[in-house]
């Protein structure tokens, strides 16, 4: 009993090795093939995904400057209000104070214009008592206690003015 026999060795070999060619010819091609479209594939998904992670990047920067100008942009507007409410405070200030000024001059005036009707009508007063005190005199006969009596009359009508 032989234990390996030559003859069956031989055609396995022979087996072996053209099922080898066949499978290099038709398989081993297809299969290589297939593997190296689906690498590049992945590579060029790979290779996209980057692209577009530095797009992402590069729009979040610009966003991000824009971010910083708008709110830079935001803050000058606000110090812009800030300022030109001041001068509007300060523009009514100015005016309320120029009223006021105008309405005391006005008040002054009117004040004035007063105390003149009243010492016209002090005046107007005065001569009237003292055509009436003169009158009394030319009526009356002048002697000393008629005189005191007179001049106490017009200083009692005097002090009665309203």
């Amino acid at each position: 009993m032989k234990l390996i026999d030559p003859s069956l060795v031989i055609t396995q070999i022979i087996g072996f090795l053209l099922m080898v060619w066949i499978l290099r010819r038709y398989a081993w091609g297809p299969v290589l093939g297939m593997l190296e479209a689906r690498r590049q594939k992945i590579a060029g998904e790979f290779a996209a995904a980057d692209r577009a992670k530095a797009e992402a990047n590069e729009l979040k920067t610009r966003y991000e400057q824009e971010l910083r100008g708008i709110e830079a942009q935001a803050r000058q507007r606000l110090q812009e209000a800030v300022v030109e409410g001041q001068h509007v405070a300060a523009e009514i200030k100015t005016q309320a104070q120029r009223e006021a000024a105008q309405r005391l001059e006005r008040a002054a005036d009117e004040i004035a214009r007063e105390r003149e009707k009243a010492k016209e009508s002090l005046k107007l007063q005065v001569i009237k008592l003292s055509m009436r005190t003169a009158e009394k005199i030319l009526r009356r006969k002048l002697d000393d206690s008629t005189h005191r009596e007179l001049v106490g009359e017009f200083i009692d009508e005097v002090g009665a003015l309203p």
